[in-house]
């Protein structure tokens, strides 16, 4: 390349990537981008200089050629972007170019690092030792890249999906990282409590060095994935990482390795898996985030939050906590639709703690939740509160229907999969509801219905009489959540099953001690949305863990 031949060097550096396609590509990469630039093919250059930048970011040379190119083609902000992030790493930016002998090429890498500078040669010069010697800088009135553009970051979960990079020596692939990345986009848009940026506008960083930081400030996002894709032979390997934009912090990253078998079954599985992956990553950090903030600070989607967290816990403490969180958030935006939902669970939940008449909340929870459904009519999370309230009457066709229409809606949301589970489950379709339940935990590990989910497991695991695996999954939820009450009962039923019955009277104990009036509501009482003849099931292993004789005694 030093002699002149920018395209004969481009032919012998891919070959020798075919011919070694588990060499590093840092080099050659840098190698590509930098004959491509002495030939002034300065868009060809951009994206191999950036994936070169990334594969070895202590690399000079293509910082250099990078801000170069960027600075013929016109684009001074990023060229001087980059300028900033050589002078991180070294003293010297503009070299003395010697190692190159053709003059003309010598001259147009100086010259794009005087415009990426702004500087002349009057200026900056570089002695032969690599010394900078600054002289008084001439006035210049070019100096100046425009002001960066921002916007307002969005008041609930905000996403933009970056293009992902092409680390393979076959350009082609380019269309088959584009592809998944739109169909990313198309797959995280599903979901009502996430604002997705349009391709078009998170596309415009494509081939561009630009900092998380700066790209949140522009697009007005909180969260940006980006990623990467290699293929070597019939093999190909994905990685994408999610940054909460005005941290820089990586929240989420994973690597994916496949065979290339069948490329657009490749594509529809990555995409799944990661469309699913991050979107309770960002659940997580949302939460994390509204219980940093401060009391005075407090909007309507923070306040929502801080709800969802409380309710998490599912403590007879907690509950009151989580509504009042609700209804401040309603307060703060009656238009809100998922508060209205919120509200509506914690209203029931707060009935199964404290052993309330259901027919004292019914129709007001249930006055939420279509409340929640009509100020988003399309929205699956306000779908699947509905559908939540309305099998508990004991209307489970009602239920379904809507359950349904939320999965058609968000195929992937936890919630709607959580709730469409219990009622399967419910209403005598046991082991269809476990397979729901099971999609919920593979969707959503840490939600904040995640102990009600389990517990629905365990009790869908004691209907199926699968004792053992209903006890296991019991003592799992207890020491994890000790304060939860329902799944002591279910214990104890299993364990009366089991004729374990020294174990299941000390659990059964436990069940009436911490919440009494529960025990009352569900053992003694029953309630709409578990069927007589599961209650009659539920109770029989009861009596066998000692019920009957204690009831004797009270």
């Amino acid at each position: 390349m030093e002699a002149g031949q920018p395209d004969i060097a481009i032919e012998h550096v891919e070959n020798s990537l075919r011919l070694s396609p588990r060499a590093r590509v840092g080099p050659a990469f840098a190698i590509i981008g930098e004959a491509h630039f002495l030939a002034r093919r300065f868009d060809e250059a951009v994206p191999k200089l950036l994936l070169a930048i990334q594969e070895d970011p202590s690399h000079l040379v293509p910082y250099r050629y990078l801000a170069a190119c960027y600075a013929k083609m016109g684009r001074l902000a990023e060229a001087r972007e980059i300028v900033t992030r050589l002078r991180a790493i070294s003293s010297v930016v503009i070299p003395d170019a010697s190692g190159l002998r053709n003059p003309e090429q010598h001259e147009l890498l100086l010259s794009g690092l005087r415009l990426a500078t702004g500087e002349n040669r009057s200026t900056e010069t570089v002695s032969r030792r690599g010394d900078r010697v600054r002289r008084p800088p001439a006035p210049s009135v070019a100096d100046k890249s425009a002001p960066e553009r921002s916007l307002p970051v969005a008041d609930k979960p905000s996403l933009a999906v970056l293009p992902f990079l092409n680390l393979s020596a076959d350009p082609g692939q380019e269309h088959f990282a584009d592809g998944m990345v739109e169909e990313i986009i198309t797959a995280v848009s599903q979901y009502p409590s996430l604002l997705v940026i349009a391709r078009t506008s998170s596309f415009t960083y494509k081939g561009r060095a630009v900092e998380v930081k700066q790209i949140g400030r522009e697009l007005g996002v909180r969260y940006v994935l980006e990623g990467s894709l290699r293929q070597a032979g019939n093999r190909i390997r994905v990685t994408a990482q999610l940054i909460e934009a005005e941290t820089g912090n990586h929240l989420w990253a994973k690597r994916y390795d496949r065979d290339l078998a069948d490329i657009f079954a490749v594509q529809d599985e990555i995409t799944q898996a990661v469309a699913t992956a991050i979107t309770p990553a960002i659940a997580e950090a949302e939460l994390r985030r509204a219980i940093r903030k401060p009391p005075e600070s407090v909007d309507a989607w923070v306040a929502y939050q801080r709800g969802l967290w409380h309710l998490r816990k599912a403590t007879a403490d907690d509950n009151p906590l989580a509504g009042k969180f609700f209804q401040q958030a309603i307060d703060l935006d009656p238009t809100f639709s998922a508060a209205y939902g919120g509200l509506a669970i914690a209203r029931t939940a707060a009935a199964d703690f404290q052993g309330l008449p259901l027919s004292e909340i019914e129709n007001a929870v249930e006055a939420l939740a279509r409340r929640a459904v009509a100020l988003d009519p399309g929205n699956s999370e306000a779908l699947s509160f509905l559908a939540s309230i309305i099998y508990r009457r004991g209307d489970f066709d009602g239920a379904l229907a809507e359950a349904k229409t939320a999965l058609a809606i968000s195929p992937n949301l936890a919630q709607a999969h959580g709730v469409f589970g219990a009622i399967l489950v419910f209403s005598g379709r046991p082991k269809e509801g476990l397979a729901a339940l099971g999609r919920y935990n593979e969707l959503d590990p840490r939600g904040p219905r995640r102990v009600i989910r389990l517990n629905q497991i365990a009790l869908g695991l004691y209907f199926c009489r699968e004792y053992e695996a209903a006890a296991e999954m019991a003592r799992d939820i207890i020491r994890e959540n000790p304060d939860y009450p329902h799944s002591y009962r279910w214990l104890a039923a299993a364990l009366g099953q089991l004729g374990r019955l020294d174990e299941a009277k000390q659990v059964l104990d436990k069940a009436i001690a911490v919440a009494p009036a529960a025990f009352d509501m569900f053992v003694r009482k029953g309630v709409p949305w578990i069927r007589p003849e599961d209650h009659a099931h539920m109770v029989e292993g009861l009596q066998k863990a000692g019920w009957q004789r204690l009831a004797a005694t009270n």
